[in-house]
């Protein structure tokens, strides 16, 4: 079964600061902020949630498509799907901009600090999804605000049921716009964060909110993750890593997980437990597409 990924390819610039960013930053100070960070190492990755979750599902054994926008910069990055035997057909360009970039900054205590440029991301509402396109499950992952808003709409015309998944783009949205992707969506996907947030802008509790659609999900990282259905929910253990090395592109993994399992029609604490495996594979390596699966998911 095909799954169809919308959300964001980019080009992650990667750094570590040995320190912790909470001994920098002095909260009676944030009115003039201004703080420097020494980070003795950079590295260049292929990232973005779509490219991360179609790695993770690809390796699975899945058969992702993922649907974004490249720019003028993209073609490193096209080859690069075609090397894993990922599906480009629904992945466009952009001549007269840049790849979406993230600089992301990760302290000791695997705090984050990102900052993104969306570039090409910015033109993804022109990709259209067709009723024919020739996939069973889909997933709006963090994207162009106007691709996001148009290709839920599109799920639902073309039948396809998707997870949403909004990720860094939910402050996008207001109440109304969030309330209308979860009556269009099938699953949520979110993090704690994330999960606080959408619940203050609905106006719905995460008991409330699992009732909207047939589960939502909450990432807690090291914790392990919530499948909440109809109001009740599971506490899913997490999955300890041999080591702990950089926690970009986790929830991407554990995404991919997740469609895999839909695909296969598991229960989602089944799904869930797939992606805590998924998401200790890839903190334990370096880069959001650079580790392999020491287990086979069935």
């Amino acid at each position: 079964m095909a799954a169809l990924i919308c959300g964001s390819l980019a080009f992650d610039s990667i750094m570590t600061f040995e320190g912790r960013f909470a001994e920098q930053i002095l909260p009676e100070q944030l009115h003039i902020l201004n703080v420097s960070f020494l980070v003795p190492t950079l590295r260049r990755d292929f990232g973005g949630c779509a490219g991360n979750i179609a790695y993770s599902l690809k390796l699975l054994g899945g058969e992702p498509k993922p649907m974004a926008m490249l720019g003028a910069d993209g073609g490193d990055y096209l080859a690069r799907l075609r090397q894993l035997d990922i599906d480009t057909g629904f992945v466009g360009t952009v001549n007269d901009t840049y790849t979406a970039q993230a600089m992301i900054m990760t302290d000791r205590d695997n705090n984050q600090i990102t900052a993104f440029h969306p570039g090409a991301m910015m033109q993804a509402h022109r990709n259209r999804i067709e009723p024919d396109a020739g996939v069973q499950i889909g997933i709006i992952a963090p994207d162009g605000r106007d691709a996001m808003l148009q290709h839920a709409a599109e799920f639902v015309a073309a039948g396809i049921p998707f997870v949403f998944d909004p990720g860094q783009g939910l402050p996008m949205f207001n109440g109304d716009e969030l309330r209308r992707f979860i009556a269009q969506a099938s699953w949520i996907a979110v993090n704690d964060y994330e999960g606080r947030m959408l619940c203050d802008r609905t106006g719905w509790t995460l008991a409330e909110l699992s009732q909207q659609v047939r589960g939502l999900i909450v990432t807690l990282g090291a914790e392990g993750c919530e499948v909440w259905e109809q109001g009740s929910s599971t506490r899913v253990a997490p999955v300890k890593p041999t080591q702990v090395v950089d926690p970009t592109g986790c929830g991407d993994a554990w995404r991919g997980g997740l469609l895999y399992g839909l695909e296969k029609g598991w229960s989602l604490v089944r799904c869930a437990e797939l992606g805590n495996r998924l998401g200790a594979q890839k903190i334990a390596q370096r880069g959001p597409q650079n580790y392999v699966l020491d287990f086979t998911p069935d």
